[in-house]
């Protein structure tokens, strides 16, 4: 039996389903809160989450709850929140944690307000919790129907790595793990942002050159902010780095492209995002990533033009302008 028979999953949308779905299979008695009743009474009466991730019958041994403290028993946590809705989530859960309880962020985002990373902010809202990181390239609903899916999972310690590997993973849901946190949680954060770039440039037609010069320039990006803040350079060549950006930026199924191909079509911010249930991370995490460049003196030309197009202070053509104007350089700069 493993160390941590017992899962919870905060969070019911598509990614803590899909999560919940995979532990289930795995072998884990899963528990996953839903902040909506409607979605735990589906869950559990109809074995399906209609609302985030219709279609896909899930398993026997994942029961919901509306209630965090139905969680104080699990062995491990995943946290699964919206990155600008984790740290008032993980507030609540805190008198339920018990002491040195893992907490695996899944989120993929960086705070708006305070410039922290998920990890900072568990350590904050509960101090005494062991925070590990998943990341990497996988869609909901391709882990959710057993496709196979591998990704990242950063901890400080190995032993515990290897854990929760064997707690969640599966034939087809393969972890690799990571010492490096800080590469982890960054790779997903900025993908995120250089995913709506890569939608713009398919939504305006500029072609596959272009598209690939975006994804290639967009991971000397990535790579250069992760190194700054204290990541190694080698695990944003991993799943949770290139891996995770190739994947997001390559297909209209993730919603941060789906979002750059809408406004590269002359749609607009707000008219993209009411029109949808779910969490446009990069849409949050771009301001964050363009101070935090700010701060690390760390240049990201794609990134702050996007943080530009996204706030409103210039159009997407105005945008391009500028990044096609910037003068030649060597290609490692």
């Amino acid at each position: 039996m493993s160390e941590y028979q017992s899962i919870g999953v905060i969070g019911a949308g598509a990614w803590g389903t899909a999560l919940a779905q995979t532990a289930a299979i795995a072998g884990r008695d899963v528990t996953i809160w839903a902040h909506e009743d409607a979605v735990a009474n589906d869950i559990n009466a109809n074995k399906e989450n209609s609302a985030y991730l219709p279609g896909v019958s899930l398993h026997a041994n994942i029961q919901a709850s509306g209630a965090l403290s139905d969680l104080s028993t699990c062995g491990a946590v995943l946290a699964v929140a919206p990155a600008q809705h984790m740290r008032g989530v993980l507030a609540q859960f805190a008198p339920y944690a018990t002491e040195a309880l893992p907490v695996l962020l899944c989120s993929k985002g960086i705070e708006q307000s305070s410039l922290k990373l998920m990890t900072d902010v568990l350590d904050e809202e509960i101090p005494a919790a062991i925070p590990a990181v998943l990341s990497g390239p996988s869609f909901a609903i391709d882990v959710a129907k057993g496709l196979p899916t591998a990704v990242t999972l950063a901890t400080c310690y190995k032993s515990l790595g290897h854990a929760l590997m064997e707690a969640i993973g599966t034939p087809r849901f393969r972890p690799y793990w990571s010492g490096d946190l800080i590469g982890a949680e960054v790779g997903g954060a900025v993908k995120n942002v250089l995913a709506i770039a890569c939608g713009i440039v398919e939504g305006r037609e500029l072609g596959k050159s272009a598209h690939a010069a975006l994804i290639s320039r967009g991971f000397a990006e990535m790579t250069r902010l992760a190194v700054a803040m204290g990541a190694e350079r080698e695990t944003l060549s991993g799943l949770c780095g290139l891996g995770d950006l190739v994947l997001t930026c390559s297909s209209p199924q993730s919603r941060n492209m789906s979002c750059g191909m809408a406004l590269g079509r002359g749609e607009t911010l707000d008219s993209v995002l009411s029109a949808r249930k779910a969490v446009t991370e990069g849409v949050a995490s771009a301001p964050a990533i363009a101070a935090l460049a700010d701060k690390h003196g760390v240049d990201l030309p794609i990134c702050a033009a996007m943080n530009a197009i996204l706030s409103g202070k210039v159009t997407v053509d105005r945008a391009m302008e500028e990044l096609l104007s910037r003068p030649f350089t060597v290609e490692g700069a």
